[in-house]
């Protein structure tokens, strides 16, 4: 593998992190692995929620 395609492999994992677009599917892992007769949420509504709870705690954000 080629030190470029590492290097985009590097920063496309770190901004899928920083956007939070992996939260999702460590839900849906997690969601499998412990709730697996649950019916899961949309992606649609997942977003909803986990902005919903970051805007009723701020913690550390600057706005």
């Amino acid at each position: 593998m080629s030190t470029l395609v590492r290097a985009w492999r590097g920063v496309h994992w770190y901004l899928r992190e920083l956007t939070g677009e992996t939260q999702y599917e460590r839900y849906l892992e997690r969601h499998a692995r412990e709730h697996p007769d649950a019916p899961k949420l949309s992606r649609k509504e997942f977003e909803r929620r986990r902005i919903a709870a970051a805007d009723a705690k701020p913690g550390s954000r600057c706005c």
